[in-house]
């Protein structure tokens, strides 16, 4: 009886060391993942800050689009349009 008893107290002791052992490695686990969902998040923060960013200068933008000097400034650098009798020399200089 006391050998059944010694075997009992083996087991369980056994039982609780493994038991120990699972519950430390779903931890380690689980901080490893809840790390990766932090670095996640800062990610996605930073592109929404950059979204919010891009977005504001839209605005602006929107609202600088019929102003005569932002048409002037887009025809002069994007078309090479110019004004009449606006003379326009380019520099062919040596680099």
């Amino acid at each position: 009886m006391k050998k059944l008893f010694n075997i009992k107290k083996l087991y369980i002791k056994i039982l609780v060391i493994i038991f120990g052992i699972y519950v430390i490695s779903v931890l380690i686990n689980q901080q490893a993942k809840l790390n990766g969902y932090k670095e996640s998040q800062a990610y996605y923060q930073k592109k929404a800050e950059q979204a919010t960013e891009y977005q504001e200068e839209l605005k602006a933008l929107k609202e600088n689009i019929n102003s005569p000097e932002y048409i002037e400034e887009f025809a002069r650098e994007k078309l090479n349009m110019y004004l009449p009798n606006e003379h326009v020399y380019i520099d062919v200089g040596t680099k």
